[in-house]
């Protein structure tokens, strides 16, 4: 039989600690006259109400913020706990997956548009970065080194990520994000446009910027136009904008004598531009592009036509709510920052004053006045 050879070993004492003790305070409690809690710093005085009126709720409230000076990595890894809880990817999910996300929103050439934006290496620097350990100090510094595309899209994609729920708190407040400075556009002058004109040897391209020039349409919309678009029994043209939803309302332009000869050298059943139409706006652009370079024309492009109607309508007195409809501007602002490189000359106000025929019609006098 083998010996018990078993020992007993005094039981250790137990020690309960407590965690308060030890933790370094950075506030301490201050009780006002009124009867509130305060929490003052002690580096610096400054105190800060805790909005209660019970010792013990401001007791918790101080530990809590004593915590928080002494343990932020600790408060982190916690927070990190509660998200994974709530989304296992939430703490890994990289800026990458928001910009395949909202590549898949909207027209075609717009996702194609926003392909072609995440892959400047401007965004390098968060694309692989988890969301939720993102800085405003990341933000702001990206902001600062590149241009004003980029604030664009790094704003969208943070609202996206937001509405997501990747997201859970903004990174930037709305006020706090720089104000964008978009370079200065403008309009093609009549002696440009000439010129332009003169110079151009292809004539279904010459016939294309002269449509533009009468109708301010986008490039896009002028490029899919057919005979179709054109009733000559009202003398009109109506065509839907690719940009705005189907369900808009269409643009209905009365055909001048301009208008009508430039339409009636155009194909009178088909597309209007057999040739341009089978081309992309990139490729429209850049034969535009060419042609001004070769002019020696900075600063404008094909949207500029644009610019150049709206103005002309603005010098013109036409009505701005016809230039809206024409254009397909819903925003008065918007079509007034098209307009606002116009220059008019007022005439005196004694060629009105001394004219038999009123140009306004006058208000009816009250009975009091």
């Amino acid at each position: 039989m083998l010996a018990d050879y078993s020992v007993t070993l005094p039981a250790r004492p137990v020690v309960h600690f407590n965690e308060h003790q030890s933790m370094q305070k950075f506030y301490r409690l201050y009780r006002r006259r009124s009867g509130v809690y305060y929490a003052e710093n002690i580096s610096n005085r400054r105190q800060e109400s805790l909005k209660t009126r019970d010792r013990a709720t401001a007791e918790q409230l101080l530990q809590a913020m004593n915590a928080a000076v002494q343990q932020p990595m600790l408060n982190l890894a916690v927070a990190r706990v509660h998200l994974a809880a709530h989304d296992p990817k939430m703490n890994v999910r990289p800026w990458q997956d928001v910009m395949d996300a909202f590549s898949q929103h909207g027209r075609n050439s717009t996702r194609e548009r926003s392909v072609r934006a995440f892959k400047s290496s401007g965004f390098d620097p968060i694309r692989n970065q988890p969301i939720v350990q993102t800085t405003a100090e990341a933000f702001l510094k990206l902001m600062k080194v590149n241009g004003v595309s980029l604030a664009h899209y790094l704003r969208r994609i943070h609202n996206l990520a937001i509405n997501l729920g990747w997201l859970p708190w903004p990174i930037l407040h709305k006020a706090t994000w720089p104000k964008p400075r978009h370079t200065s556009k403008r309009a093609i002058s009549q002696k440009e446009y000439d010129a332009i004109i003169k110079a151009e040897s292809n004539k279904e391209r010459r016939h294309y910027y002269e449509l533009l020039w009468e109708i301010g349409s986008a490039q896009m919309d002028a490029a899919q136009l057919t005979a179709e678009n054109i009733d000559w029994i009202n003398m009109t043209l109506i065509y839907n904008r690719r940009k705005l939803r189907e369900e808009a309302e269409p643009c209905v332009l009365r055909i001048g004598p301009r208008l009508a000869t430039i339409l009636r050298s155009l194909p009178q059943s088909g597309p209007l531009f057999p040739s341009i139409i089978k081309t992309g706006s990139k490729e429209r652009a850049a034969e535009f592009r060419r042609r001004c370079r070769l002019l020696g024309f900075k600063g404008i492009t094909l949207h500029s036509f644009r610019y150049s109607w709206a103005e002309r309508a603005f010098r013109g007195g036409y009505p701005e709510r016809f230039a809206q409809a024409a254009l397909g501007h819903a925003s008065k602002a918007v079509h007034r920052a098209y307009s606002r490189g116009a220059r008019v000359l007022c005439p005196p106000l004694e060629d009105y004053e001394a004219s038999t025929e009123p140009k306004l019609i006058p208000f009816p006098l009250s009975s009091g006045s």
